[in-house]
């Protein structure tokens, strides 16, 4: 019964909710922070809210907690730590270390410190040394280096606890099932259920939210699914207590079970998706509670078996990331509004989206709004009351953006407006320097416009005789209605100056991005069309990713790999869709090597050298996370490429890469991989990167910034940042 120091983490958005949570499952003295909760209990807590939380990722146990210096100091400091009450002979472990100091620049120097510390104080003490083990580990303690202190703690379950088990089956955008159960929670689903209303998810993907909310209904623990939990493996383990408090659960989730349940059905006009949410909902043995079928949204009828007067009608409808997106999908959340009110007047109603134009496409009025954090992207959750009251009617009597109403209406058809003609006319002029200029290069891809007018805030690419338009975010102080109506001027002019069809237009909104979702596809069918870049032919994709394959700032890059590469062997890392191996290959290198996680763009650097007549004998494409990889890579190299995102928690990797956290160890291994009289180019695009001084302790280096950036993106010459290396 020795209490216990713990914290609970959660996406931010959920911690007061968690907060709750914790307290009715017996914690005591919790405290909430940004992502979690901590708090106090002595082991039978931890179990508990290790069974019963429905929104908490992880559950750590507080181990110890020093101020530190120098790595020689945090060796040994973590040398005290009694590791041996945690890790019984035969285990394995992993470390995950966070945090930088003066003498600890990256996480993977300060990983390997604590597990030299484990290590030798099993030697010093005599017992059998445990064995680190990345993947599947028995146990993952978590190290925290946060202003000259250091703090240690167990990931008490070991996965996350967002992975209740039953959800082998997912579609494309999968919700998480804490962040489901936090929707549900906010929407009072438990407080609808109990005085017996209904839950109808008429977009319900692969049923996570149905599935959610009827454990809930039913008082089913989520972990009880669970067939691993790390803490089983510990010294400290009761196994007595924690099989007690599964045989509850168990009992409580059989009552639950054989009572009388509310009505909970989800919909989908997807086959195939309701087949994997049919799965699912098997899996944990809801098919007598949740009912899903096949049915388009515009088919939304309430059930009609019996009476169902109240209840909770709750989507995640996709989101739309790309503006072409929003305006498709406005008429899905339009039609979802309507069915709203048309079939469940009296009822509750709750949305998750990222963009406000879609919560308004529902033409319903919000009664309190969320903000959720689905991975990082930020979300709003939308509550409404289903009244006829609440449908959003426009005012008639207010004046519209951009001007008086009955100026709009007698403007001439093909007529600029007058904020449009202001557009057309910069664009005009910028048209005519960067075509010269182009043309004079043989370039046809290149960028027009760059937010040269800062209230039109797009970038507008040319691919030939298409265009690719990046709305960046508004600046601060802009009203919703005014950008709306600046990028309808942008849709007026743009076929106007430049004489490029509408439908070869492609509109994009840009956001912060992370990792590769930049490069997640949204579109069924790929439409690729060939461009030309100095000697080459590449594929773009204007229609389905956010970018398009071809990181056009990078051109003067790729010209000059092609110009050094003749007789020698290139190694592309973090290739995308290997637009530099072309080149490379184009500049006569004897081979090339081009690593990537992503099968999809693998294929497409596969098709790319395919087109310039490359094939596989010379030009290998590997699949891998390319700093493991470079762990097993005994080849050298006369010519890198080393282009890594800024930040990636790909769930192909273990972990997560931060490019200003861990440049320095990426280009420690790329440097070892590179002849002796080799060149490795290093480009990035985070805008605040530090290149640290320790990389000049093992390479020559050379800031070519300022050369890597060609006439079209002048305005933008921060757009990334660009090191020649060579070894010393």
């Amino acid at each position: 019964m020795k209490t216990q120091q713990w914290f609970a983490s959660c996406p931010r958005g959920l911690e007061s909710l968690l907060l709750q949570e914790l307290e009715s499952l017996g914690a005591d003295s919790v405290k909430e922070t940004i992502a979690g909760v901590a708090f106090a209990g002595p082991l039978a807590v931890a179990y508990r809210v290790a069974l019963w939380t429905r929104l908490a990722n992880r559950v750590l146990l507080s181990i110890s907690e020093h101020p530190v210096g120098d790595s020689d100091n945090i060796h040994a400091t973590l040398l005290d730590v009694a590791w041996e009450d945690y890790l019984a002979p035969g285990l394995t472990f992993v470390i995950d270390f966070s945090g930088q100091s003066g003498s600890i620049r990256n996480t993977q120097y300060g990983a390997q410190l604590a597990k030299d510390a484990i290590l030798d104080r099993f030697r010093k003490l005599g017992l059998t040394r445990p064995q680190v083990q990345r993947k599947g580990a028995d146990l993952r303690f978590q190290l925290r280096l946060h202003k000259g202190r250091l703090a240690v703690s167990l990931d008490f379950a070991g996965s996350s606890l967002h992975q209740r088990g039953y959800r082998l089956e997912a579609g494309k955008a999968p919700l998480k099932e804490n962040l489901a159960a936090a929707m549900l929670l906010r929407a009072d689903w438990p407080g609808i259920a109990a005085r017996g209303g209904a839950l109808i998810d008429p977009l319900c993907g692969s049923g996570t939210l149905l599935i959610e909310a009827a454990m809930m209904a039913a008082d089913i623990a989520p972990g009880l699914a669970r067939e691993s939990w790390s803490f089983e493996r510990l010294r400290l383990h009761n196994a007595e207590q924690w099989q007690a408090l599964r045989n509850d659960a168990e009992a409580r989730a059989a009552q639950g079970k054989a009572r009388q349940l509310p009505e909970i059905r989800g919909y989908d006009a997807s086959r195939a998706v309701v087949d994997k949410a049919l799965a699912n909902i098997q899996r944990v043995g809801l098919e007598k509670i949740v009912r899903v079928s096949c049915k388009p949204l515009a088919a939304l009828k309430k059930p009609s078996h019996r009476p169902i007067d109240y209840g909770l009608l709750i989507s995640n409808p996709p989101y739309g990331e790309r503006l072409g997106d929003v305006e498709a999908l406005s008429s899905l959340y339009r039609e979802w509004g309507e069915g709203a009110l048309r079939e469940f007047n009296g009822w509750q109603g709750a949305l998750l989206t990222t963009e406000k134009e879609l919560g308004m496409a529902t033409g319903l009025r919000s009664k309190r709004r969320y903000t959720l954090y689905n991975g990082a992207l930020a979300c709003t959750l939308l509550l409404f009351e289903l009244t006829e009251e609440n449908r959003l009617r426009p005012r008639r009597d207010a004046p519209q953006a951009g001007g008086d109403p009955a100026d709009q209406d007698s403007q001439k058809p093909g007529e600029l407006s007058a904020g449009a003609q202001m557009f057309a006319n910069r664009l005009r002029k910028n048209l005519q320097q960067a075509d010269r200029w182009a043309r004079k290069q043989g370039y046809s891809c290149y960028r027009v416009y760059d937010a040269d007018m800062p209230e039109y805030a797009v970038a507008i690419d040319r691919y030939a005789e298409a265009l690719h338009v990046a709305e960046y975010k508004a600046p601060a102080g802009v009203a919703e209605a005014a950008a709306e109506q600046r990028l309808a001027d942008i849709r007026q002019a743009l076929p106007q100056v430049t004489g490029i069809e509408p439908q070869q237009i492609f509109y994009k909104q840009r956001r912060r991005q992370k990792g590769r979702e930049q490069y997640q596809r949204s579109n069924e069918q790929g439409e690729f069309m060939e461009v030309g870049e100095g000697r080459v032919k590449l594929l773009v994709n204007l229609s389905d990713y956010l970018d398009t394959g071809l990181f056009l700032d990078h051109r003067p890059l790729r010209l000059r790999l092609a110009a050094e590469s003749r007789g020698k062997d290139f190694l592309n890392l973090f290739c995308y869709t290997a637009a530099a191996s072309v080149h490379a290959a184009s500049g006569g290198a004897r081979s090339t090597t081009s690593v990537d996680m992503s099968n999809t763009y693998l294929d497409w650097a596969r098709r790319n050298l395919e087109l310039n007549g490359f094939g596989p004998e010379a030009h290998h494409l590997q699949r891998a996370d390319c700093q493991e990889w470079l762990a097993g890579c005994e080849a050298d190299f006369d010519l890198i490429l080393l282009d890594p995102p800024s930040f990636s928690n790909s769930k192909r990797m273990e972990g997560s890469f931060d490019v200003q956290r861990d440049h320095v160890e990426l280009l420690r291994a790329s440097m070892a991989r590179l002849r002796d009289d080799g060149v490795l180019y290093f480009s990035n695009n985070l805008r605040s990167f530090k290149l640290d001084a320790a990389v000049e302790d093992f390479a020559q280096v050379e800031d070519i910034s300022a050369s890597s950036i060609d006439f079209d993106f002048r305005r933008r010459p921060r757009i990334h940042r660009c090191w020649r290396l060579g070894r010393k």
